[in-house]
């Protein structure tokens, strides 16, 4: 069969990274997958075939009938009770999800997990995780997971990574096309496997609250225009992601929203021993640095742009709306 297909899974999970993968735009997601030749072979959401009849897809490509070329699993890994992973089963089969997913890993060209929870267990293996869940590939920050640290595709390639909570539309279909052109191999994946397509950047990067991060202009609050590192818990600075130069749905981002980034492509984002919105600090300094800035350079860098703060960051940051404009200021004629 002509054409780069793909079978979808949904385990423990809240179907999130469909929703948003349905929101692909300029163009849409059926144009963007046709353009390529990709193929859902099966998808729970967007499939005819259910019951049976998806089973009979499932046999096909146990029994080599059917070519997979990519398994994408969506959501955490469930392996208990007592790592029987009876806590989810594949409706109207008795067998578990992970087992499954086992089966047919072994014969994908390529596996990838889509977003956090398949990455690395995300919300899902939250707090006492009752479910024992973990990731594909993962289990937290340790490798491992339920397909075992060794574990790699036909390709030869380890699960791929499309981790973000939810993942961004066009990182999923742009990953899939990479792999349909044999255009992504070992080098594209970053140290967690994640594509360095989008990996390689970090939210930071294109925030609109850059200026004032400049400047060390802080928010206060929720609604504030000014930056949410210090006193608010953001970690755009830290997250590795393109969220604030390809934008979600053709205009947004945590940040552009006024919330703080909270690194959701990182393995363990879920937890991070305090409350979201609050920068942890010792002395007064925050202890989620920049990435790459060691701390006495951004204690003195800090102190510097303080003291150079203009009126109008100081006044704004603690404002939800502008108080005071930027000054006009005429350039001089030729």
């Amino acid at each position: 069969m002509d054409g780069f297909n793909v079978l979808w899974i949904q385990s423990g999970g809240c179907g999130g990274c469909t929703m948003s993968l349905l929101c692909a735009e300029a163009p849409d997601l059926a144009a963007t997958l046709g353009s390529a030749g990709i193929r859902f072979i099966w998808h729970p959401t967007l499939s005819e075939e259910t019951g049976t009849e998806a089973l009979a897809l499932f046999e096909a490509v146990l029994s080599g009938e059917l070519r997979l070329d990519a398994l994408c699993v969506e959501g955490a890994m469930l392996r208990g009770p007592n790592n029987t992973g009876r806590f989810h089963l594949l409706a109207g089969t008795g067998v578990p999800t992970i087992d499954w997913v086992r089966r047919l890993a072994a014969l994908a060209k390529n596996v990838v997990a889509v977003g956090t929870c398949a990455a690395y267990g995300g919300v899902t293996a939250a707090g006492p995780n009752p479910a024992d869940a973990c990731g594909l590939q993962y289990d937290g920050r340790r490798v491992g997971g339920a397909l075992g640290a060794a574990f790699r595709s036909r390709s030869g390639l380890p699960v791929i990574n499309i981790a973000g909570c939810p993942t961004h539309p066009n990182w999923i279909t742009e990953t899939l096309m990479l792999l349909a052109a044999g255009l992504l191999g070992a080098d594209d994946l970053d140290v967690y496997n994640r594509p360095r397509s989008y990996a390689d950047q970090l939210v930071h990067h294109g925030c609109p609250r850059n200026e004032y991060y400049e400047y060390k202009a802080s928010a206060e609050k929720l609604s504030d225009l000014g930056c949410m590192m210090e006193h608010l818990g953001c970690v755009g600075t830290q997250a590795h992601a393109d969220c604030n130069t390809r934008l979600w749905n053709g205009e947004g981002s945590c940040t552009r929203g006024g919330y703080a980034c909270i690194n959701c492509t990182a393995p363990e984002f879920e937890e991070p021993g305090h409350a979201f919105l609050e920068t942890p600090k010792i002395a007064g300094i925050p202890v989620g640095l920049p990435t790459d800035m060691p701390k006495a350079w951004f204690v003195a860098l800090s102190s510097l742009a303080k003291a150079a703060t203009p009126d109008r960051l100081r006044r704004n940051a603690t404002s939800d709306h502008v108080v005071a404009p930027p000054a006009v200021r005429d350039l001089k004629r030729r």
